[in-house]
């Protein structure tokens, strides 16, 4: 009797650990402790090794928190920003103690200027706001690098709050992103300029970056972080029906810009101090209070006012309210770009000095096996193609990949790498001939191969 009690014990013990390290909170950071990030110096389209470990190197969990250690930097190269920003992405040496089982808030709270997230390379996520709003008293933008302070100081609201994405476009680098203060972040969608449908900036042309992820319109996108609430966010597709059911489908904010030709009220209908006159530099959707939601029944892949809803995902099959990382019909990012303007779920600080109880250790280690290496989910799009290429491996890898482009004739056209703790790499093939060619994706002991067509 008591060897059985034993048994049971640690079968117990064992169905508990293993539960523990199948939590996509757990489970979903991309690890690294070798490999460091690089940058881009504006005039130099050559990185520049920053001797900053990248991604997040240390994951470790209690029965209520996830610990995430991290420096802040991607294996992504960053910059330049050539909207004057004299920073550049530093070690943030930063621990962020996200909750195992998010709560919905009972009243909603706003988002906030700064760290509102954490995508799963430990970069962190920013709300719409730049910290640039309108004072109304003298007719003039106020706040952030360059202007006046705005009545009240820097943490007073303002009437009209201007929205970074559109005001900052030359400031973002190619994978959508900037520092303050040395603190790398996205604003919105992490996947780069130039793998949209319609690329709005040209910054990859001289300073190339793969982004976090890329956009498949045939899988569901990836789960790319969480939010200081500690709900799930995910990239721009998903199912179309919240209960899984139906096609892949862009997934759609339900905001949009109002019909309005002054700026005198708030999409509530309450009357606000005079913004400044539409058009010209301060075009319909310069500011937040340009947008209104609407709310869309019926319509499963339009999300809430959180910009989130609750869904099945891959990670998630019993159904988990998650955000989505939104774009539109070119892939150009939409208000509210990821979070807000509320969290759905109870936010905290969540950025800690250190961890004051005891934890476990998740060691994202393992050897894979060829069983596991042919079954690895790898996306390779557009196939067709006619100018580029790109290569996604889902979920973490715990070796690197060596990624030779390889023509019908079986010369080497060319290689890459994706990373430990990196999920892409790409092709640039606007100069090779048309044709049928080779994708061979290795990792040393593992090989497998997947056809790629090239037609001009």
């Amino acid at each position: 009797m008591k060897n059985n009690l034993l048994f049971f014990v640690l079968l117990y013990l064992i169905v508990i650990q293993l539960s523990a390290q199948t939590d996509p909170n757990i489970t979903s950071w991309l690890q690294n402790t070798t490999e460091t990030g690089s940058y881009y110096i504006s005039g130099n389209s050559t990185a520049i090794d920053n001797n900053i470990l990248y991604n997040c190197q240390h994951i470790e969990y209690s029965d209520d928190f996830v610990y995430v250690h991290t420096k802040g930097i991607p294996a992504y190269p960053t910059g330049p920003f050539n909207d004057g920003n004299p920073s550049q992405a530093s070690d943030q040496n930063a621990i962020y103690k996200m909750p195992r089982t998010p709560q919905p808030a009972a009243t909603p709270q706003n988002t906030n200027g700064g760290n509102i997230g954490i995508f799963i390379n430990g970069v962190s996520l920013f709300d719409y706001r730049d910290g640039v709003g309108w004072n109304a008293n003298n007719q003039s933008l106020c706040g952030g690098p360059g202007n006046p302070p705005c009545p009240g100081g820097p943490m007073a609201q303002t009437d009209w709050t201007r929205d970074a994405i559109p005001a900052e476009k030359l400031g973002f680098d190619c994978s959508k992103a900037h520092p303050a203060m040395g603190n790398y972040h996205h604003h919105q969608n992490p996947s780069a300029f130039k793998l949209d449908i319609e690329v709005v900036s040209d910054i990859c042309n001289l300073y190339d970056a793969e982004g976090l992820y890329a956009i498949d319109v045939d899988k569901h996108s990836p789960l790319i972080g969480f939010a200081y609430d500690g709900y799930p966010i995910y990239g721009a597709y998903g199912f179309q029906n919240k209960d899984g059911s139906g096609s892949i489908a862009r997934i759609k904010s339900g905001y949009q810009l109002r019909d309005i030709t002054e700026r005198n009220t708030h999409a509530d209908g309450s009357s606000v101090d005079n913004g400044p006159d539409i058009g010209g530099d301060y075009f319909l959707g310069y500011f937040r209070e340009d947008y209104e939601w609407i709310a869309h029944e019926g319509e499963d892949d339009y999300l809430d006012v959180h910009n989130g809803r609750f869904s099945i995902t891959p990670e998630y099959p019993n159904g988990t309210y998650a955000y989505f990382a939104t774009v539109d019909d070119n892939w150009n990012s939409t208000y509210p770009y990821v979070v807000g303007p509320t969290f759905y779920g109870v936010k905290e600080n969540r950025k800690v000095d250190t961890v004051t109880e005891d934890t476990e250790v998740y060691d994202a280690t393992v050897t894979v096996s060829d069983l596991e290496f042919q079954q690895l989910e790898i996306n390779i799009y557009p196939n067709p193609t006619v100018d580029l290429i790109a290569i996604q491996i889902t979920g973490l890898i715990s070796d690197d990949y060596k990624i030779d482009l390889i023509d019908m004739n079986g010369k080497l056209v060319a290689t890459t790498r994706i990373t430990i703790g990196s999920t892409l790499a790409y092709f640039d093939v606007e100069t090779l001939y048309s044709g049928n060619y080779m994708i061979v994706i290795s990792n040393g002991s593992n090989v497998r191969s997947e056809k790629v067509v090239i037609g001009k």
